[in-house]
């Protein structure tokens, strides 16, 4: 383990994105697809202070929506399809791009709360 203070500073969003450590930016931040290990394997930063909860669905749900909502009208307005063309296109990407951005959303939702040094409010 290092000195958690001789870590330069790593841009909350390269870290995010990039599903690394929000501390040193190097240690992988999942186990699993969406589960956390106890610590950093690089700098032992403690990650059990930190929860997403579900932030990251509700910006996916906002942002693909927009985004697969606006191609089904262009698609519709353009082409006509039948109806069993819009569920054959947009059922799966939404499905796969849901979760192909899931991870780097929660991780990005992490190191945002480690860069603000956001925690849960204190009686004290």
């Amino acid at each position: 383990m290092t000195d958690p203070f001789l870590h330069t500073p790593v841009s909350p969003f390269k870290a995010g994105l990039g599903c690394k450590c929000p501390r040193c930016g190097e240690g992988k931040l999942f186990r699993g697809y969406l589960s956390l290990p106890e610590q950093c394997s690089k700098c032992g930063l403690d990650f059990s202070p930190f929860d997403s909860a579900d932030g990251p669905a509700v910006f996916i749900i906002l942002i693909l929506g927009f985004f697969i909502v606006a191609l089904a009208l262009v698609v519709e307005v353009k082409f006509s399809p039948p109806l069993w063309v819009h569920v054959m296109l947009w059922g799966p990407l939404t499905i796969f791009g849901s979760l192909a951005l899931l991870r780097p959303f929660k991780s990005l939702m992490i190191a945002l709360q480690y860069h603000f040094k956001a925690e849960e409010g204190k009686t004290e």
